[in-house]
């Protein structure tokens, strides 16, 4: 006779695990979002050149009067650092390109502890992580070059600026990726209301709060820490901030026009049972009997 094999998922629906399971299922996902890394990672290998060239055009618009004979190029210091360009440029590339499936694997982690009810917002998480981190990334690629000259442009009149390759790489992956990462920040306090562990109401009250700690996050984490930068991080998370707060309020008011019966258990949980009832039936049953 055939045996039937019973996926861990399927017989733990309610996302309980041994904490071995848990480590094995956090052990395959982070599997899955390196194959893809990799993945993405031989594509920008192989396309190494166009990739190279739009990466580095915002530094050639700096200030030519600090470049060699008006043209920006930049130094390379070591034997090995061209390698290690490919290297860079293509893992940045794969990095962006295998996006879905990192900030899948990231989700689908988290999903298994949720209720069933909780777990249908995973496409809506995944129709707008993947936008909000590829916008982050064009707004950075759109500031890079602003930030570069400003501390370019403070340097004397009578000196040129050389930059090294690996400088560079260092300053464009870490703009990407601060922008991206953190475009995503308003769509988690979404995705927490929507599960009903943070309520509009608590969002409104710390409002101010929140507005100051994305200009101070914004002022130290970005990587030049020049107004214009931090400004251009800052103003658009807020505004994110503000929908993800218009978002919350929305879902709260439909949620408190329900009836309020029941209203706090999940999909998996029994409502509680009406004793009075029972005990009325069971009387009727009793003298019935008689």
């Amino acid at each position: 006779m055939p045996t039937v094999k019973i996926s861990r998922r399927s017989a733990a629906p309610d996302g309980r695990m041994p904490l071995m399971e848990h480590l094995r299922e956090l052990r395959n996902r982070l599997i899955k979002a390196i194959l893809g890394l990799v993945a993405g990672g031989i594509v920008g290998w192989v396309f190494f050149g166009p990739i190279w060239d739009f990466i580095k055009e915002p530094y050639t618009r700096i200030p030519p009067e600090h470049c060699i004979a008006g043209k920006c190029d930049l130094v390379v210091h070591g034997i090995f650092d061209g390698f290690f360009v490919h290297l860079k440029v293509a893992l940045i590339f794969g990095a962006l390109i295998s996006s879905p499936i990192w900030l899948y694997q990231i989700w689908a982690f988290v999903a298994p502890g949720l209720y069933r009810r909780e777990r249908r917002w995973t496409y809506v998480f995944m129709c707008a992580a993947v936008p909000l981190f590829l916008a982050g990334g064009a707004l950075a690629y759109m500031t890079m070059d602003k930030g570069l000259k400003i501390f370019i442009g403070l340097a004397p009149g009578d000196t040129q600026v050389l930059v090294g390759v690996q400088d560079y790489l260092g300053y464009a992956q870490a703009m990407l990726f601060i922008f991206g990462l953190t475009f995503e920040l308003p769509l988690f306090v979404v995705m927490l209301n929507l599960v009903g562990v943070l309520t509009h109401e608590r969002i409104r009250k710390s409002r101010r709060l929140l507005i100051f700690g994305v200009f101070v996050f914004a002022a130290v984490a970005t990587p030049s820490q020049d107004p214009f930068t931090m400004l251009a991080l800052a103003l658009p998370t807020v505004v994110l901030f503000e929908f993800a707060e218009l978002i919350a309020f929305v879902h709260d008011r439909r949620i408190g026009r329900r009836p309020i019966e029941h209203e706090s258990l999940s999909d998996d949980e029994a409502s509680p049972l009406d004793l009075a009832a029972i005990d009325a039936e069971l009387e009727k049953g009793e003298r019935r009997t008689r």
